[in-house]
């Protein structure tokens, strides 16, 4: 998608070799036209699967799930990072370790919006290392719904979150894969 490249060239941050700061319209400050735009270019890319939900994990996954799910016209779920004295107690969990935050959490997603006939898209706007999405993973499996796919707005490639997951199979569409942020410079593969 040349237009993200264009804008994380001209609005993104390198904050050292494996940090990209994009707060200024994906994950602090969001551009809604823009991330409409990138919901429908990941939901023209699983258009013809069959998608009925899409899952993804608070907070910064939550703009771009939602355009997706509305180019989709499916429900977004996303994975909650606390669990709220409202929560069901009959909810799908596991652990991530998040490398932003240098944190473990526990995420959980409530059992009775994901089940075993759904076909899932997990989107999200980052994958590094690829903690997050294998986390999304584990609770797509657990309720024994069908992973379609991953929709990832930025993915630095150099981390090798993404190829561990496809080596187990698993179809990620990424729009902006960055091959490096060396020296202050974003390289795209």
């Amino acid at each position: 998608m040349y237009s993200l490249q264009k804008k994380i060239i001209e609005e993104g941050q390198v904050l050292s070799d494996t940090v990209l700061k994009v707060d200024s319209f994906l994950n602090h400050q969001i551009d809604p036209e823009f991330v409409m735009a990138m919901g429908r270019e990941l939901a023209d890319r699983y258009a013809g699967d069959g998608v009925t939900k899409i899952l993804t994990v608070e907070a910064s996954g939550i703009a771009v799930a939602l355009t997706t799910g509305l180019a989709l016209k499916v429900p977004v779920v996303f994975a909650k990072k606390k669990k709220a004295a409202t929560q069901d107690p009959q909810a799908y969990s596991t652990n991530i370790f998040s490398f932003t935050r240098q944190e473990a959490v526990d995420i959980y997603v409530n059992k009775k919006f994901i089940n075993s006939h759904d076909r899932v898209l997990v989107v999200d706007d980052f994958l590094a290392q690829g903690e997050a999405l294998r986390g999304m993973v584990e609770i797509v499996e657990q309720a024994g719904a069908t992973l379609v796919g991953v929709g990832i707005v930025i993915e630095k490639v150099f981390q090798g979150g993404g190829q561990a997951l496809r080596e187990k199979g698993i179809r990620i569409e990424s729009l902006a894969p960055i091959a490096s942020l060396a020296g202050g410079r974003v390289t795209f593969v």
